[in-house]
């Protein structure tokens, strides 16, 4: 897979707010958006929260379900191998759906390649602009390789559309507050 170029991605988050969804997508997914950032708690949040993972999670077509089913049972046993083969055939066949994106992105983290990681968060946030999960994905690595300032840029761009984030927000305010030490 050829990687996003890095200045690729930041530039696709600077234009995320006026992006739409793809069409690929269901449309209850915008009610849902919008009773998130209503929500006045995160206890209020998380039944939406979930609404909106099961959302992403569902296609409409049965064999790419089974294959997403299978490929996210795998990683989460540590069968990388077989969930790349998995998500590898499924992308081939499906690459407009932006949930398998996000697997493949987090199949490639836990097997340490990030290049390969923001490649697939690339891919999914093209798809679905306000996936959550991808933008929190990319910040963590930003973070890892220091790049603090796009660490925040993703990371709050995640709490705009999902506010009761709270580890994400903690993480945030601690980069934050290292940059404010440093004096950057």
């Amino acid at each position: 897979m050829q990687h996003a170029e890095p200045v690729a991605t930041l530039r696709l988050l600077t234009r995320l707010p006026e992006r739409r969804p793809a069409r690929s997508l269901p449309t209850r997914l915008d009610e849902f958006f919008d009773r998130l950032i209503a929500c006045a708690t995160p206890g209020e949040a998380q039944p939406i929260e979930e609404a909106i993972w099961s959302a992403w999670m569902y296609h409409g077509h049965e064999e790419a379900q089974v294959a997403l089913d299978r490929a996210s049972a795998d990683i989460a046993a540590r069968r990388f191998d077989l969930a790349e083969t998995r998500l590898a055939i499924l992308l081939r066949r499906r690459p407009d759906w932006a949930e398998a994106w996000n697997k493949r992105a987090t199949l490639c983290y836990l097997m340490e390649r990030d290049d390969d990681s923001v490649e697939a968060i690339h891919r999914t946030l093209a798809l679905e602009p306000r996936h959550f999960g991808a933008l929190c994905g990319l910040g963590e690595i930003l973070r890892s390789r220091g790049d603090t300032e796009a660490a925040l840029l993703a990371f709050g761009l995640a709490l705009r559309l999902h506010p009761h984030l709270g580890s994400v927000r903690e993480t945030a305010l601690a980069l934050r507050a290292g940059r404010a030490r440093s004096g950057r």
